[in-house]
């Protein structure tokens, strides 16, 4: 099974596509994530969508807006609230994980490495085989 994060953007205004996606693939909604971190002193927060495989393929995406909505417990905002509605709609919970940073990585890739990881050992998508 390859399972991959696909980066929408930052949560600026690409959360809304991320919010489409959920819709349209309300059927596939495995979970939805909010990985939380903090870099020089601000707290962000990253908001994801978990998808399952399709029928045909092996293929699982992770769609991501990756640190661009402040941490919600610090200060309410729009974005995060919309993600909160989305998950209502859906009746899901919001799985809150605090992770390290992206800056702190050399490459991106590396970063989704290390998320697929904590993804993985927390037994939120499949091991490998």
């Amino acid at each position: 099974m390859i399972q991959r994060f696909i980066e929408l953007g930052e949560g600026y205004s690409d959360i809304y596509e991320l919010l489409e996606i959920v819709r349209s693939n309300k059927h596939r909604l495995q979970h939805l994530i909010a990985f939380q971190s903090a870099y020089e002193g601000k707290e962000m927060t990253s908001v994801a969508a978990v998808l399952r495989p399709a029928e045909t393929g092996k293929f699982q995406p992770l769609y991501i807006c990756r640190e661009g909505i402040p941490h919600p417990d610090k200060a309410p905002n729009a974005r995060f609230q919309l993600f909160k509605d989305l998950a209502d709609d859906c009746e899901k919970e919001i799985i809150r994980l605090e992770v390290k940073p992206s800056a702190l990585f050399a490459e991106k890739e590396l970063f989704y490495q290390y998320l697929i990881g904590i993804l993985r050992l927390n037994h939120y998508i499949q091991p490998l085989h």
